[in-house]
């Protein structure tokens, strides 16, 4: 079962994405704020991060930093109220897999999801 890291300081938000990531398979873990997100995030390993961008204290592009310091691979999916268009190109610049603004469809988030947790396709071809 794949992990999911949702840092987000709204706890209503984390409540929602928590009972619709559990009913779609996730094994979920919670952060309210950056620092919380980045420790769970060193001891959980998860496998795609939902990460919010206007948290107090750390907000999300400076957790998305950390975060890139110590992974420049490391699935993350911003989720966000902040629709902002330099928002998203600051983020996208750091490398995130994905941008998402809250309101948008949880299909959005569910086929995004599935994108990160895709196994990448074989390059080798079958001889015969």
């Amino acid at each position: 079962m794949a992990k999911v890291l949702v840092i987000d300081d709204e706890p209503e938000v984390r409540v929602l994405l928590d009972i619709q990531l559990r009913h779609w398979g996730y094994d979920v873990v919670l952060a309210g704020d950056g620092l919380k997100g980045l420790q769970l995030d060193h001891q959980e390993h998860p496998d795609v991060i939902l990460l919010d961008l206007n948290m107090p204290e750390l907000d999300g592009v400076t957790v998305l930093k950390q975060i890139r310091a110590v992974d420049l691979k490391q699935p993350v999916i911003v989720l966000t109220g902040d629709s902002k268009p330099e928002a998203e190109r600051q983020v996208r610049a750091l490398g995130v897999s994905e941008f998402i603004l809250k309101g948008s469809s949880l299909h959005l988030l569910s086929d995004a999801l599935k994108r990160m947790l895709m196994p990448p396709a074989s390059t080798t071809m079958a001889r015969p």
